[in-house]
């Protein structure tokens, strides 16, 4: 375990990574985001991470779900992540829930910390009301064409910020799909591993048309 963790212990020491290994977290969401948050997270140290999602692979999900080949067209998200994060660590228990969010949230599991990497407004609706009735801390994500959204939610309240609608998504490519996710992940990772972060800030990524990059911050 010393050697596999071996950098990570360098960052932080053997008392935190010890740490990590008592956490559970919900991953809701296994394409975009959520293939690249398993990818991030599966290989830290975190006890256990349930992996949640009905769909399954289609050819062109591949290009920016990183998680997935050819191969796996036709096999459920969940499964493949979590399959993924068996094969490259033996210190994580990761394990796939073929369902939707609220068929998980009835299980009434007991987790540190839940992440957003669904693709619609409505389900982190439904997140952050389950959030708040388990007084579960949870991490939005959202990413569509160049820019793209990350939040830790504590205090404030998703609908309260946001506008619900039925926006049918533009497209995306890759870098922008993983810049969101790793931040969500580093995120998760500092709060998992008792590091200070900021809470109820909404961090705002994108580039312009000029292909600057912004990085914006509103207090919720």
């Amino acid at each position: 375990m010393q050697n596999y963790f071996k950098r990570q212990i360098q960052l932080w020491g053997e008392e935190t990574q010890t740490l990590l290994s008592t956490k559970k977290i919900a991953i809701i969401g296994a394409g975009g985001l959520g293939s690249s948050l398993a990818f991030a997270l599966g290989s830290s140290g975190i006890g256990e991470i349930d992996i949640v999602d009905f769909d399954e692979v289609n050819i062109h999900n591949i290009h920016r779900q990183i998680a997935f080949t050819l191969e796996d067209i036709k096999k459920n998200k969940a499964q493949v992540n979590a399959q993924m994060i068996k094969k490259r660590s033996p210190y994580v228990k990761s394990t796939a829930y073929e369902c939707d969010f609220e068929q998980w949230m009835q299980l009434q599991k007991k987790v540190d910390l839940i992440i957003d990497a669904t693709d619609n407004l409505s389900s982190r609706v439904k997140i952050d009301q389950y959030a708040k009735k388990t007084n579960t801390p949870w991490i939005y994500g959202s990413v569509e064409a160049f820019h793209g959204q990350v939040c830790f939610f504590d205090n404030a309240s998703f609908q309260d910020i946001f506008k619900i609608n039925e926006k049918t998504p533009e497209g995306v490519a890759t870098p922008m799909v993983m810049q969101i996710a790793s931040f969500q992940a580093n995120l998760a990772l500092r709060y998992l591993a008792d590091l200070p972060i900021q809470k109820d800030i909404l961090y705002y990524f994108a580039f312009n048309k000029e292909g600057e990059f912004i990085n914006q911050k509103f207090i919720l």
